[in-house]
């Protein structure tokens, strides 16, 4: 249920402010505790970074989309809503473009020199092994944290990995997870990130890994579901521009009105939130680390063809890059094969590059890189459609906030820390799946116990 006709002028126990996956678990689990709440939100729709979309005629996902069998929390709301997963086709070669050369391997580590490949097998148990001696509720506690949280990935991997294709496969794993570049990530939090994804193996795999399955008519769908539940609807087009605490309780002001509240969640970006006047009511650190989170950049692209062409070569529809703008590519066709469709992504730099480059050349851009791949089949594509996630006013990027080094030592013990009645979601403050809609699940669920033991 969803409204955005007429002023609000409200009076709740918990006020919730964003209708991602993180504040609609939030609102359903304590409205499962008998509080009265409001869920507000900026966009006319629910969702976040989930988006629904169509291309040639199907439903598609502009924003988050995949499921790992790890992912218990998502896979169980998925089925209390009714929304089945299904396998990301895996089935033939992966195609890799390195060094301006294109190969296929049948194993999801793409073909490259032996001594890097023996390397890189070496250098991902090392970094697991770093990113499982991790404190997994405080991370910047842990032993070697100033140590770890000082540097970039990227100086860790100059200093550590000694072949060209190593380095440049981390660099890849980075642009892909995080979305953005590996000098821009501190080794702590990278290290953290791995570690909460269960490896980095899991992290970017596909067969037992994140990205093993889709839901079955678009992820969008399970939180336009959860919002169905509610008892209450969400109050949408209602950006908060204020959030004022009292000795007993909060003002959330918003372009449509006012709501007081006992309490209220923040379950969104720590950019956005950056962005509400507090009236000097947060600790500084909690300020100063809302300032030091960025989201990551990326456009998520689907180009549809005819027929899924590349299936007759026996090649899965994976491909990756490390130079190409469009670096990834995944076999997103329907299930009935009535067309081909290829879901990828300009992410990190070249997505900052194309933000305002324009459809037109973000589709010759992925039209070359599908050729690159596939051959000259992939010059003919019947539909094409982007998502420029830079360009939303209420995401600021995708896939998920990143900390520069010394930011997640100095402040990151903030990041869930409750502030007077403000308290925080989101899938940033998640200790495991941070970055995936996983976390977002489990943050609601946090953050809704520690509402209800105050209230």
């Amino acid at each position: 249920m969803s409204t955005a006709e007429g002023a609000i002028d409200r009076s709740v126990d918990v006020a919730v402010v964003g209708a991602g996956m993180a504040g609609l678990k939030t609102a359903l689990e304590l409205e499962a505790r008998g509080q009265d709440v409001c869920v507000l939100e900026a966009r006319d729709r629910v969702g976040g970074r989930l988006k629904p979309g169509h291309i040639a005629g199907h439903r598609i996902d502009k924003g988050g989309q995949w499921v790992g069998p790890q992912q218990t929390l998502l896979l169980a709301q998925a089925a209390d809503v009714g929304v089945e997963s299904y396998d990301q086709f895996n089935t033939g070669r992966s195609v890799l473009h390195f060094n301006d050369r294109v190969k296929t391997s049948r194993s999801e580590i793409p073909k490259m020199p032996f001594l890097s490949l023996l390397e890189l097998q070496r250098v991902v148990s090392r970094l697991d092994r770093m990113a499982f001696s991790l404190p997994p509720d405080a991370p910047w506690a842990g032993p070697n944290a100033k140590a770890l949280d000082s540097q970039t990935f990227e100086t860790w991997i100059t200093q550590n990995v000694r072949t060209h294709a190593a380095q440049e496969f981390l660099r890849l794993v980075t642009r892909s997870v995080f979305c953005c570049e590996p000098q821009h990530v501190s080794l702590l939090y990278f290290l953290d990130y791995v570690r909460g994804g269960e490896g980095i193996d899991v992290l970017t795999g596909v067969s037992g890994g994140a990205q093993e399955a889709k839901f079955r008519g678009g992820a969008h769908q399970i939180t336009e579901l959860m919002a169905a539940k509610l008892k209450t609807p969400v109050m949408h087009d209602a950006p908060v521009r204020a959030v004022l605490q009292h000795d007993d309780g909060v003002v959330v002001r918003t372009d449509r009105g006012d709501v007081r509240a006992k309490r209220v969640v923040m379950a969104v970006p720590p950019a956005l939130a950056n962005q509400i006047d507090f009236a000097n009511s947060l600790p500084a650190k909690r300020v100063h680390l809302m300032q030091r989170m960025p989201m990551g950049t990326v456009i998520k692209v689907h180009v549809a063809y005819e027929r899924p062409f590349w299936r007759d070569r026996g090649l899965s529809g994976m491909a990756v890059s490390d130079s190409l703008p469009c670096n990834v590519l995944f076999d997103q066709s329907p299930e009935d094969l009535s067309c081909g469709i290829l879901v990828g992504f300009f992410d990190a730099d070249a997505a900052v590059d194309f933000t305002s480059a324009g459809d037109n050349a973000r589709r010759d851009a992925v039209v070359e890189a599908a050729k690159t791949f596939f051959g000259p089949e992939a010059a003919s594509p019947i539909d094409y459609v982007d998502n420029d996630w830079l360009a939303e006013e209420w995401s600021r990027g995708c896939y998920v906030a990143h900390m520069a080094p010394g930011v997640m030592t100095t402040f990151g013990d903030a990041l869930r820390e409750p502030c007077g009645r403000v308290h925080w979601a989101g899938t940033e403050t998640a200790t495991k799946w941070q970055g995936y809609m996983d976390g977002a699940l489990q943050s609601g669920i946090r953050a809704a116990g520690e509402v209800a033991d105050r209230l």
